[in-house]
């Protein structure tokens, strides 16, 4: 069976290619209607998410991304940098997006989409020319068109069926992987065979369970039975079917004879086949199976906890981080704060180590001079101390040639202070 898209009935397709909205959009509608697998199985988003591996990966990315702190900075002269926490997005992107979300549920919902959709949008709302609020907008309610200008134009559908269109200067864009530059693609059109097969797995297993992890069991006569001994038979059958009623054991009679239509599970390499689609599923999502809980030895990606972390955060997480700093600059900083402001997420909660590790990156850090101790304090959350922010370094490490006199200045230094010990001899 080959793969379709189901798209609009023809009338409202009609309408939406009279008002240009038709797009030829597959992707769109098939976040509405699903993608038909190999498998027989509609893929749609929500039947995705059904997936615990896709729940995992979708839930792991969103909710990582969403808790790291970000913020905005001021680029200095000098090339150092200073927040810059009385800009008004700091506080949009950093506390409070609108009166109806957290940061964190904003980017979380945001990321949600564009994983799975390819694409996160949020409208941006102004007062007297001030971004004031971003609203988040439901991707798979969103269509756009290219405008004659080269302009987009989007078309939005609110909970209440109201359509509205807004402008491309007031929406938000966080685009997923793209090969257009400018929309990302969808996981769920492009992944929907490997989805497919999976809900087609789970929907065996279930069938499996349901009858008692046997195959299709039928029954023979050497004669017709009417309709109301075949009825009087089925409710007899269901009082020993199930898993529940395993062991429980059919009466044969009158020459009945029994047999079985289809494989067994283990014929049917059924937990194999699940456990290999979720490896597939994480492929997709580029997050290793280990971090959502598979513990298949096959599926280890790296040879510890802290490599894990560090994989994930440069594979899996940089992409999406690098995208949404890019998206604010270019899409919430005006031209003039774009010579001056950037935005960043901070990473060092993912990149901490254990304590042991984390000591001796600070002991080095200290004594090389390249990190004062009021800073390293800050990184484990404690106040500074007074004279914390003074640069100290070994002063063991000198050139051969002033080794000597390095002795010889201590030596004297040392009988200096042993003389103004001792007591004093003098009449």
């Amino acid at each position: 069976m080959k793969t379709k898209d189901k798209k609009p009935g023809r009338i409202k397709g009609a309408v939406l290619n009279w008002l240009g909205f038709g797009l030829g959009s597959v992707d769109h509608w098939a976040q509405w209607y699903g993608r038909e697998s190999s498998s027989g199985v509609v893929v749609t988003s929500d039947k995705a998410l059904t997936l615990s591996a896709v729940w995992a990966c979708t839930r792991l990315v969103s909710q990582t991304v969403a808790t790291l702190p970000i913020g905005v900075y001021e680029r200095l002269e000098d090339g150092s940098r200073v927040p810059a926490d009385r800009l008004p997005v700091t506080g949009l992107i950093r506390h409070r997006p609108n009166s109806d979300t957290t940061a964190v549920t904003f980017w979380e919902s945001i990321l949600v989409h564009a994983a799975l959709h390819g694409n996160g949008f949020a409208e941006k709302k102004r007062i007297a020319g001030r971004l004031v609020s971003l609203e988040l907008l439901d991707s798979s309610r969103l269509v756009w068109r290219k405008l004659q200008s080269g302009a987009y134009e989007f078309q939005y559908t609110d909970d209440l069926g109201k359509v509205r269109l807004i402008p491309e200067g007031d929406v938000f864009h966080i685009p997923g992987f793209t090969m257009s530059g400018r929309f990302g693609m969808s996981v769920i059109k492009y992944g929907s065979e490997v989805f497919g097969s999976a809900l087609a797995g789970n929907q065996a297993a279930s069938s499996t369970f349901k009858n008692g992890l046997h195959p299709t069991t039928y029954f023979k006569m050497d004669r017709v039975v009417d309709k109301s001994q075949r009825d009087v038979f089925r409710e007899n059958m269901k009082s020993i079917s199930g898993a529940l009623n395993a062991g429980k054991s059919p009466l044969l009679e009158a020459g009945m004879d029994v047999g079985t239509v289809g494989i067994n599970p283990d014929d049917a390499q059924l937990l194999e086949s699940r456990v290999f689609s979720i490896e597939e599923v994480c492929r997709w999502f580029g997050v290793p199976p280990s971090m959502i809980g598979s513990t298949d030895k096959a599926s280890s990606w790296a040879s510890s906890s802290e490599q894990l972390n560090l994989w994930f955060l440069q594979y899996g997480l940089r992409p999406w981080l690098k995208r949404i700093e890019q998206a604010i600059w270019a899409q919430l900083l005006t031209p003039a704060e774009q010579l001056r402001y950037y935005a960043e997420f901070n990473v060092e909660g993912l990149l901490r180590a254990d304590t042991s590790s984390r000591t001796a990156f600070y002991s080095t850090a200290l004594q090389n001079g390249w990190m004062s101790r009021n800073e390293v304090r800050r990184l484990e959350n404690l106040p500074p101390v007074d004279g914390g922010d003074i640069y100290t370094a070994q002063s063991n490490l000198l050139p051969l040639d002033q080794l000597g006199a390095g002795s010889d200045s201590n030596a004297a230094r040392s009988a200096l202070l042993h003389w103004l010990k001792e007591p004093s001899n003098e009449t």
